[in-house]
C-alpha cells in the first residue's frame, strides 16, 4: 500500500528553512518558462537560468513564472534571494505533503493546492503540489513536474490581447491558475462516478472478492480526495473576503465562483463516499443472502432425505427379526415408502413457499 505521506526522515534534525525537497524522486530536469504581458505586448520564452527571470522584477508588466520541476534547490536560494521570500516559504514549497493553506506575508501571498489527476485503469487519484507565490505585479508557480500541468488553456488565453486576464492584473491571474485546478476536480469526479456506476452495476449482478478490493481502493481515494479538497474551501473563502490588498475588488466576484464550485466539489465527494459506504452494505447483504440461499438448498436436500435415512438405519440394525426382510418385495417396499415420503415433503416445502 502507497503511503499518503512522503517520508521526512533525511529532515530529521535541520534546522527551519532548510532546503530540502521531501517528495517523489523523478529524472526530469526543471523547465522554467516565463510569460510577461500587460494589455497591448507580450513575451513567453523558455528560460535555463532562474537569474534570466530576474529583469522583470522591478517591470511594470504582469509577470508570470512557471518551475516545473522542483528538485534543484539552488533555484530557490537564488529566488528567495532575489524576491526576498520568507525561508520557511521555500520549504514549504519544496515539502511536497503540505495541506493547502493560504499565508499573507503583507507584500505577497503564499498559496498551497493539489493538482490532481485520476487513473482510471488503477483506479487511483495522483496527486502534485502546487505552490503560488502572489504579489503586486506577479505570480510564480512552482510545479513538481510528474505529469505536466493543466494550464495550456489559459496559456492560449493569454496570447489574445482582448482577454480579460490580459486587462486585469496579477491577482486574477492566480484566479485563473486556481480556477483551472478546481475546474480539473470536475473532470475527476466524472470519471470516478463512472467508475462508480459501473462498478455498482456489477455488484449487483455478480458480487465478488474483486469487487470488494476496488470498494475498498475507491473509498480510499475518496479520503484521499476530501484531504486534499477540503482545506481549498477555507484557502478559496480567505481570498474572497478581501483580507488582503493584493486581491482587488473586482477579482472578488470571481474567487465566489471558485468558492461555489469547492463546495460543490466538497459535496460531491461526500456523495460519492456514502454511496461506496452503502455499495459494502450490498455486498455483504449479497454474500449473506447467496450464503443463506446455499444453506437452504442443503438443508432442504438434507430433510428430504432423514426420512430415508432413517428407515435405512432401523433396517441396518442386527435383530432377529425386522418386518419385510424375508419377503422379496420388502426392499422395493421401502424404497418407495421413501420416495413417497420425499415427496410429500417436497409439496409440503412448495406450499409453505420454502423453496
Amino acid at each position: 500500500m502507497v503511503s499518503f505521506f512522503p517520508k521526512r526522515s533525511k529532515k530529521a534534525g535541520l534546522s527551519p528553512g532548510s532546503l530540502v525537497y521531501i517528495g517523489e524522486e523523478t529524472r526530469k530536469a526543471t523547465k522554467i518558462t516565463v510569460i510577461d504581458y500587460d494589455d497591448k505586448i507580450l513575451e513567453e520564452k523558455t528560460i535555463k537560468k532562474i537569474e534570466e527571470c530576474f529583469i522583470f522584477r522591478t517591470k511594470p508588466t504582469i509577470t508570470w513564472i512557471n518551475i516545473d520541476g522542483i528538485q534543484d534547490t539552488s533555484i530557490f536560494t537564488k529566488l528567495g534571494d532575489c524576491y526576498g521570500f520568507h525561508p520557511l516559504i521555500l520549504e514549504d514549497i519544496l515539502n511536497t505533503d503540505q495541506r493547502p493553506k493560504l499565508e499573507d506575508f503583507s507584500s505577497y501571498l503564499f498559496i498551497v493546492i493539489k493538482m490532481l489527476s485520476y487513473d482510471s485503469k488503477e483506479k487511483k487519484v495522483k496527486n502534485e503540489q502546487l505552490s503560488l507565490i502572489l504579489g503586486s505585479n506577479f505570480v510564480i508557480s512552482f510545479q513538481e513536474g510528474k505529469k505536466g500541468d493543466i494550464f495550456t488553456p489559459l496559456r492560449e488565453r493569454l496570447k489574445n490581447n482582448q482577454s480579460r486576464v490580459r486587462k486585469m492584473g496579477a491577482d486574477y491571474l492566480a484566479y485563473s491558475l486556481l480556477d483551472a485546478v478546481v475546474d480539473n476536480y470536475f473532470l475527476i469526479l466524472e470519471e470516478v462516478g463512472e467508475d462508480i456506476e459501473l462498478l455498482e452495476d456489477e455488484l449487483l449482478r455478480n458480487p465478488s472478492d474483486k469487487i470488494l478490493q476496488v470498494i475498498h481502493n475507491l473509498k480510499r481515494e475518496m479520503i484521499f480526495l476530501r484531504k486534499s479538497v477540503w482545506p481549498l474551501r477555507e484557502v478559496i473563502s480567505s481570498l474572497h473576503r478581501g483580507e488582503t490588498h493584493l486581491i482587488k475588488n473586482s477579482t472578488n466576484i470571481y474567487l465566489k465562483d471558485v468558492y461555489d464550485h469547492t463546495i460543490q466539489i466538497i459535496d460531491t465527494i461526500e456523495a460519492y463516499r456514502d454511496i461506496l459506504a452503502s455499495m459494502l452494505d450490498i455486498y455483504l447483504s449479497s454474500v449473506n443472502n447467496r450464503l443463506n440461499s446455499i444453506m437452504k438448498v442443503l438443508t432442504v436436500i438434507t430433510t428430504i432425505f432423514m426420512p430415508a435415512t432413517l428407515l435405512a438405519g432401523l433396517y441396518g440394525m442386527n435383530f432377529a427379526y425386522l418386518p419385510f426382510t424375508e419377503w422379496a418385495g420388502g426392499f422395493f417396499i421401502v424404497l418407495i415408502l421413501s420416495a413417497l415420503i420425499a415427496i410429500i415433503m417436497l409439496i409440503y416445502f412448495k406450499r409453505k413457499k420454502w423453496l
